[in-house]
């Protein structure tokens, strides 16, 4: 019982730390909070947890100049950008993604929200398969790569293969799904 009493004083201790407004203000977390519309939050969270990896201030900062490239309507840029448009995106690099991932994470996007009723349905689908958060994410995993896109593929980990997916399950949080 001890060892409960000491986790519980932990995890509560964390809690109060965390859980506060301020908080928000020194993690990527505050780039999907930054929208209102359902789709905005999905595809700005996913791209802020898929170059979740560094340092927090960088991360935050690439993810909002990635937002500005988006000019700050993902669902809208997803949906009806042009190849011009998708081209500036080359320039965008977090460590070892760059310009071709963030194209291709664009493209699939696109694919996702007008073939699949969007991010939190794929996850959904996936989790009615086997009621399991890996095969969630093993079905998220191969809608998303439905396209060719050989190199990006290490930036989406594969539960199939023994991966954790650390960043895709941070965004099924805030989703809230599976």
């Amino acid at each position: 019982m001890e060892k409960i009493a000491d986790l519980k004083d932990f995890l509560d201790e964390k809690v109060e730390k965390y859980n506060q407004p301020e908080f928000i203000e020194t993690d990527p977390i505050q780039v999907p909070k930054q929208f209102a519309e359902k789709e905005n939050i999905e595809i700005a969270g996913f791209l802020a947890a898929t170059i979740a990896w560094g340092n927090r201030a960088a991360i935050i900062k690439n993810a909002l100049r990635l937002m500005a490239l988006l000019e700050n309507q993902p669902h809208d840029f997803v949906l009806n950008a042009s190849e011009k448009e998708l081209d500036r995106l080359q320039k965008f690099v977090h460590r070892t993604f760059n310009g071709d991932d963030c194209i291709y994470f664009i493209r699939s996007l696109r694919n996702i929200y007008k073939n699949h009723d969007g991010l939190q349905a794929i996850f959904e689908r996936g989790y009615k398969n086997e009621e399991s958060v890996k095969s969630a994410l093993a079905h998220f995993h191969s809608v998303f790569f439905e396209t060719e896109g050989e190199r990006t593929r290490k930036h989406i980990s594969n539960v199939t293969k023994g991966a954790s997916a650390k960043r895709l399950n941070m965004f099924r949080r805030i989703i809230k799904v599976a």
